[in-house]
């Protein structure tokens, strides 16, 4: 097998995750979800965010 430099970027970010990358903090973060500006799925007792979803508050399309 050869190695590759590719990066494998998540599809989904925990809450404390979401307010690293894009340093938002985790209050407005909820905040946002509550506006539904940001998409967040459950998955048992975790709440994870969408990567796309980031994305696009970031690029002003949320």
């Amino acid at each position: 097998m050869t190695a590759t430099n590719s990066k494998i970027e998540p599809l989904a970010y925990s809450i404390a995750d979401a307010c690293r990358v894009t340093s938002i903090g985790r209050t407005r973060l909820y905040i946002l979800i509550a506006e539904g500006r940001l998409e967040v799925r459950k998955i048992g007792r975790r709440t994870l965010i969408p990567a796309a979803s980031l994305r696009a508050l970031i690029e002003g399309q949320a």
